[in-house]
């Protein structure tokens, strides 16, 4: 009698927890919705019950199933007409006290309840599982139940009729097994978690039940919590090895939000934050907060702020404009790029780094493999799982153009499409991109124009919102200083400026600004039509180089906004639009310029030519196209001759820009020193 006594203990104190209005009020929802899962919060089970909540945790098999019991017991009270037609009841624990980490996952808890968080880096398809297989026996036709587990369908051992009692054979009766929902995912460490030079560590998750499966998307941060596994795998002929692999059953699977605000920021936090953005001078100390042992490059580290605070996102009806910016850095070698970039990825609440030699096209996206079961699984890649955050790739230019090309999408549209193996999907990849590149000859060519120093095709460059070029130029002055700065760091090995806000606070700074929706007031919204206006006016003219594109107005727009942003600012104002304005300036003066004409020309970026040399190439074409129809053939001698008395086209120029031709091949050489039109 008093076996039976404690055996029903636990469940009647889980039944008396379950009996709080809350719960009671979850269990008549789940009549309503027609669920048959309730979601209890395990803290509060640790507050009232201790010893029960530590059992759950010991001995997860025997005491789930008090749970399960316990909760369909007061369903009967509640709802006595659902609990009829349901006959189990899942209750699901959420948020246990600690998550284990993965790469502390081992035998030790082997049958254990844990919680464990991460990235998911791919899913199967959801499918059908059989739990409980009924079998016709062929020569008598008694059908017998067999519940199932493990991978493989288990027929019964012998006919169930006392009459037949025969081995077989059995015909499995699809109508009336029992099956449930089931899907694999496989999570992986998070970048932000990470020790050192580590790979990161990864598990198989099993997902039962119509509401666990496809809660969760490749890319998605999620917590589980469930019963760690560990299964022998089973070699044909061998029979099952002696190492285990480990996976997790779960209970319950939380997808935490995609939003940047996973970061936890406490009461206290909050008020230091609100004090910071009350400051008038809060630009400056954020910019001097940002990665303060790099010397100098003020403008860079002001681009860099207003990517990591970011736009406003609009969404119409037909079109999304992006609010995350991407910045290019192009610079000669030695000038801090990659420790930037480094840095930013690091500070960023989401942010991953990656260079461009060891990055491909998959990598980047998305990947397509091959399951062991056969069908196809997909896999996401690094633009994917730093959605709502930051990419920083470095070395853009020394990928290969097949790859650069997965990039094109995600920057401009902020999606990643991929059709290959018989799937076709289109996943989030809202992510603001931090480029650097070399220029193509080693250091930068202030004479040849952005597209011909850096080896990159156009279609990337004017995606692009911002770009850079950071020139190693000998400076006396500047030198002196940044000798100092540099041996200082040496000889104290610790940063020689203090940063004025922690590099953890301002990570939450961060965080809690990307929820400000600032709007533009009508001063700042002249002030950038003004400007966009007056540099559009300024190409007016016929065969004057075109200054401004619309794609730069939207990089203005999302620049102004990331300024008011960094203040925490429900609104624009005329300053933000005037600094987004010089720094627009800024990065057209560096990259904009025409080399010869020594005027704006955003053509540089958008088609690689400046206008100049376009104007000049259309006059070489069409002497060409008179030349040839005299005589059939051009002599090349007589054609640079005219070049230069009739249109002022010196000869070595001209040499330049017909050879540039020859190489794209508008032209071709039929025989030596003769030209003609392809």
């Amino acid at each position: 009698m008093t076996e039976e006594i404690v055996a029903a203990d636990p469940q009647e104190r889980l039944q008396d927890f379950l009996k709080s209005d809350k719960y009671r009020e979850r269990l008549s929802r789940m009549a309503i919705a027609g669920s048959t899962s309730l979601i209890a919060d395990f803290e509060e089970l640790l507050a009232v019950e201790t010893a029960l909540a530590e059992s759950i945790l010991e001995r997860p098999d025997e005491y789930l199933e008090h749970a399960n019991h316990a909760a369909l017991a007061q369903l009967q009270i509640e709802e006595p007409e659902y609990a009829e037609r349901v006959e189990t009841v899942t209750v699901r624990f959420r948020g246990l006290p600690g998550s284990t980490p993965l790469r502390a996952l081992g035998s030790a808890h082997i049958g254990k309840l844990v919680m464990v968080d991460g990235i998911v880096v791919r899913a199967s398809p959801a499918r059908p599982l059989v739990m409980q297989a009924a079998f016709r026996c062929k020569r008598c036709g008694t059908v017998s139940y067999i519940p199932q587990s493990g991978p493989f369908l288990t027929a019964p051992p012998a006919c169930s009729d006392p009459a037949c009692r025969r081995r077989g054979p059995f015909d499995f009766v699809q109508e009336e097994s029992k099956f449930i929902d089931s899907q694999d995912i496989r999570i992986q460490e998070r970048p932000e978690d990470l020790p050192p030079g580590q790979l990161p560590r990864w598990l198989d998750i099993k997902l039962l039940g119509r509401d666990l499966v496809d809660v969760a998307r490749p890319g998605d941060h999620v917590s589980v919590v469930g019963v760690v596994r560990a299964v022998a795998p089973t070699l044909p002929r061998v029979g099952r090895l002696r190492s285990f692999r480990l996976h997790l059953d779960t209970n319950f699977i939380d997808a935490v939000s995609k939003e940047a605000e996973t970061v936890l920021i406490s009461p206290e936090e909050e008020k230091q934050i609100l004090e910071l953005a009350k400051d008038p001078w809060v630009h400056r100390k954020i910019l001097r907060s940002l990665a303060p042992s790099i010397y100098g490059y003020e403008h860079i580290k002001e681009a860099v702020m207003y990517l990591l605070f970011g736009g406003v996102a609009k969404h119409f009806p037909d079109i999304t404009i992006r609010g995350d910016m991407n910045v290019l850095l192009v610079g000669d070698p030695g000038t801090a790029k990659s420790q930037l970039l480094q840095y930013v990825a690091k500070i960023a609440p989401r942010g991953l780094y990656t260079s461009g030699r060891g990055t491909t096209a998959a990598g980047l996206t998305a990947a397509v493999l091959r399951e062991k079961a056969g069908g196809m699984t997909l896999e996401a890649g690094a633009l994917v799982l730093a959605d709502k955050g930051i990419a920083a790739i470095d070395e853009i230019d020394k990928m290969r153009p097949e790859d650069r090309v997965a990039i094109h999408e995600a920057m401009e549209q902020h999606t990643v499409s991929i059709a290959k193996g018989g799937i076709v999907a289109t996943l989030n990849a809202r992510t603001a991109i931090l480029a650097a590149a070399n220029p193509a000859l080693g250091r930068y060519d202030p004479y040849r124009t952005v597209a011909e120093n850096i080896s990159l095709p156009v279609t990337i460059l004017s995606r692009f919102d911002l770009i850079f070029v950071l020139r190693d130029v000998p400076e006396k002055e500047l030198d002196t200083k940044m000798t100092e700065h540099i041996l200082d760091l040496h000889r104290t090995g610790v940063a020689p400026v203090e940063p004025p806000i922690a590099p953890d606070l301002l990570r939450k700074y961060i965080s809690y600004a990307k929820n400000m929706k600032p709007v533009l007031t009508k001063e700042a919204l002249e002030r950038l039509k003004d400007f966009y206006l007056a540099m559009r006016s300024a190409s007016e003219a016929e065969g004057t180089p075109i200054a401004i594109t619309a794609r730069q107005l939207e990089s203005l727009v999302r620049a102004a906004e990331a300024r008011a942003r960094v203040a925490l600012r429900k609104e624009v104002l005329a300053e933000d639009a005037e600094t987004a304005i010089a720094i627009m300036k800024r990065s057209l003066e560096e990259v904009g310029i025409d080399v010869s004409s020594r005027k704006f020309d955003i053509d540089i970026i958008m088609t690689g030519k400046p206008k100049s040399m376009r104007d000049k190439l259309s006059v070489i074409l069409g002497l060409i196209s008179s030349m040839e129809k005299e005589t059939g053939m051009v002599e090349k001698t007589r054609l640079l001759e005219r070049l230069q008395t009739e249109y002022d086209i010196g000869s070595s120029e001209a040499e330049r820009l017909i050879g540039q031709m020859l190489k794209e091949g508008t032209l071709f050489s039929p025989r030596n020193g003769y030209i003609k039109k392809t």
